[in-house]
C-alpha cells in the first residue's frame, strides 16, 4: 500500500520521471539529425553491456534489437547523464564477418540509456546475428529470426511460451533447456518481474534489491536485477521474444486504474506510469509501444505466413471493475454495463482481426485463465452460508460478460482453429473452451493451454492436492493438469497444433533436468484437446 513516504517519492520522482520521458519523446527525432551532439566528452564506464542484448517483434522483413547501457545495473545503471551514440550491426553469420546492416542509435538518460532499433529490409524466415558497440566496447552477439512472408505457405512454426519468473522463489534453469530447443520465438505471457520487497523467510532463494517498488528508479533497478540472470540473458540472445504483461510488472491484482490496495487513483496512475516506462525500457518493443504517461499500447498482431496469426492481448490496462482474488461467480448482464476485461477498443480490434484472418491457426496470447474454473468454497463466515464454489475474480471468471462476448464471437464467426495461450497460475493446464461451461454437451469452440511458471511458487509438485482435485472434479472441460515448473513448447503444422509441457523436478537449486510430462494435440478443424 502507498504510505506517506511512497506518496512523497511518487510526487517528486514520479512526476519528474514522467516529465523527462515526455521531453525525450518530443525531442528525440530532432536530436537524431545531429549525431555529433551525442559524442559525450565524459568517460564511459567499462562493462556497459551487463544486461545483455535481446531481439523481439519478428516481422517478415525485420525485428527489434534491444540493449541497455548499465555498468552498475541495480544502482541506477551507472551511466553519466549524457546521451550516447551506440552502433548496431546485423550479420548473416554468427562470427559477424558478413555484416549486411548497420547504423547508429541513441541511448538517452531519459530512457535509462536503453536502445530500441527497428531493423528492416531483411529476408523472411531467416536467422541473423547482431551486436552493439559503444566506445570500443562490444556487446555479446545475439541471434534473431524474421517471420515468414505474410502470404507464404508455411509448413511449420515452433515456439515456446513462458511466464512468471520470481527471482526470490528459484532459479531460471528452464531457460538453460529452452535455448537447446529448435524454436522460432518465445512468447512471454506476464510477470517478468515481481514488484514485492525482500522476503526474509527460509524459502527465499535469491533476494530482491530492496523493498516493494513504486518509483521509476526502483522499477528500473528491479528490471535490471532480473536482467542480470545469466539464463534469462541467454534465452534473449538465442530467440526473439514477444512479450505481454500481467500484474506484477506493476502491482499484484491491479485492474486498470484501480489498485489492489485501493490507493488514490491519481497517485496509482503515477506509479503505473513509472512501471510502464521501465517495462518499455527493458523489453525489445517497437517505438509504437513507448508509453505516454500512464498509457502504453501493448496489444498487437504478428503474422507467420498462412499458418499462424498471434494476437497479443493486454488483459490489465483496460480492465474495469474492482481488483479481487476469489469470490462467488459474479452475475453480470449483457447490456453493456458489465465490467470489461480488455476494453471496448481492444475487443473491437481483436474481433475484426479474427474475422479477417486467413491463417490456419488463430492464437490469443494473454495473461489470465479464460476457461471457467470453479474453486473450493470458502468456509461459512458470520452465519453467512458458503457458496457452492468460488472463482478467481482476477481471471476471466471475474468478467463473465466479457467472456460470453468472446465465446459468442467464436461460435458465431468461426475463426479457424482458435487457441489461447495463458500464464499466471503457476501450473500447467489444458482446457476445452465451451459455448456454455455449465453444459458439458455444448459445443467446444476452441482450446486453452495454460503454462506453468519459470520459478514462481518454488519447486511445485506432481501430485494433486484436495484443492486441485476439487477443480478437476468440478470443471469437466479441464482436460489436463500438472504442478511442476518449466515452459511450454508448441509445434504447429497445417494438420495439427502439438503442445509439449516441459517440466523441471526442482528450481530451488541449480542443475534441474527437463522432461516432457505430457503432449497434447489440437487437430485442424476439430476444437478440443486429445493426447498426442
Amino acid at each position: 500500500m502507498l504510505d506517506k513516504d511512497h506518496l512523497a517519492m511518487l510526487g517528486r520522482r514520479g512526476l519528474l520521471g514522467a516529465a523527462a520521458a515526455a521531453f525525450a519523446g518530443c525531442s528525440l527525432r530532432a536530436r537524431l539529425s545531429t549525431p555529433s551532439d551525442y559524442l559525450v566528452t565524459t568517460q564511459i564506464p567499462k562493462d556497459v553491456f551487463k544486461l545483455g542484448v535481446a531481439s523481439g517483434e519478428p516481422s517478415p522483413d525485420g525485428f527489434v534489437l534491444w540493449t541497455r547501457l548499465a555498468p552498475d545495473p541495480i544502482h541506477g545503471g551507472g551511466m553519466p547523464p549524457n546521451s550516447v551514440l551506440v552502433t548496431w550491426e546485423v550479420a548473416t553469420d554468427e562470427g559477424m564477418s558478413d555484416v549486411i546492416r548497420a547504423g547508429n542509435a541513441v541511448a538517452t538518460p531519459e530512457l535509462a540509456h536503453s536502445v530500441h532499433v527497428e531493423v528492416e529490409d531483411l529476408e523472411p524466415a531467416t536467422h541473423y546475428w547482431y551486436r552493439f558497440r559503444v566506445r570500443g566496447q562490444e556487446s555479446p552477439i545475439g541471434r534473431a529470426r524474421t517471420a515468414p512472408a505474410a502470404t507464404a505457405h508455411v509448413d511449420q512454426v515452433r515456439f515456446a511460451f513462458a511466464s512468471c519468473h520470481s527471482y526470490q522463489a528459484g532459479y531460471f534453469d528452464a531457460y538453460k533447456h529452452m535455448i537447446q530447443e529448435d524454436i522460432d520465438f518465445v512468447a512471454f505471457l506476464g510477470d517478468y518481474i515481481y514488484e514485492g520487497g525482500q522476503r526474509e523467510d527460509a524459502a527465499t532463494i535469491r533476494r530482491h534489491d530492496g523493498s516493494e517498488v513504486f518509483t521509476l528508479p526502483q522499477y528500473r533497478n528491479r528490471h535490471a536485477l532480473y536482467k542480470t540472470d545469466r539464463d534469462l540473458q541467454a534465452a534473449h540472445r538465442a530467440f526473439p521474444f514477444v512479450v505481454t504483461w500481467d500484474d506484477h510488472e506493476l502491482e499484484n491484482n491491479y485492474a486498470g486504474q484501480r489498485s489492489e490496495n485501493k490507493d488514490d487513483p491519481q497517485l496509482f496512475l503515477l506509479r503505473r506510469a513509472a512501471a510502464y516506462q521501465a517495462y518499455y525500457e527493458h523489453m525489445p518493443l517497437r517505438l509504437t509501444a513507448r508509453p505516454s504517461g500512464a498509457d502504453m499500447l501493448l496489444y498487437r498482431r504478428l503474422v507467420f505466413g498462412d499458418l499462424l496469426e498471434l494476437n497479443v492481448l493486454d488483459t490489465r490496462q483496460y480492465r474495469s471493475g474492482l481488483p479481487g482474488i476469489e469470490g462467488p461467480p459474479p452475475v453480470q448482464p449483457d447490456d453493456g454495463t458489465a465490467p470489461s476485461m480488455i476494453g471496448a477498443r481492444q475487443e473491437k480490434w481483436l474481433f475484426e482481426g479474427l474475422s479477417a484472418s486467413h491463417a490456419r491457426w488463430n492464437a490469443l496470447a494473454q495473461g489470465v485463465f479464460v476457461g471457467q474454473r470453479f474453486l473450493p468454497p470458502k468456509t461459512e463466515v458470520a452465519n453467512v452460508p458458503a457458496p457452492a464454489h468460488n472463482v478467481s475474480i482476477d481471471a476471466w471468471d471475474g468478467y463473465p460478460a466479457a467472456r460470453r462476448r468472446l465465446l459468442g464471437f467464436l461460435q458465431e464467426r468461426r475463426p479457424t482453429n482458435p487457441v489461447v495461450i495463458t500464464g499466471d497460475v503457476h501450473n500447467n493446464w489444458a482446457v476445452d473452451l465451451k459455448a456454455s461451461f455449465d453444459d458439458p454437451q455444448s459445443p467446444t469452440l476452441g482450446t486453452e493451454f495454460i503454462g506453468t511458471s519459470i520459478s514462481s511458487g518454488a519447486d511445485g509438485a506432481d501430485g494433486v492436492s484436495p484443492r486441485i482435485q476439487f477443480q478437476l472434479d468440478s470443471n469437466p472441460h479441464i482436460k489436463f493438469y500438472n504442478g511442476r515448473r518449466g515452459y511450454v513448447r508448441c509445434t504447429l503444422t497445417p494438420e495439427k497444433w502439438q503442445t509439449d509441457f516441459r517440466v523441471l523436478p526442482f528450481v530451488t537449486r541449480p542443475g534441474a533436468p527437463i522432461s516432457t510430462v505430457a503432449s497434447l494435440v489440437v487437430e485442424n478443424g476439430r476444437p478440443g484437446v486429445v493426447k498426442a
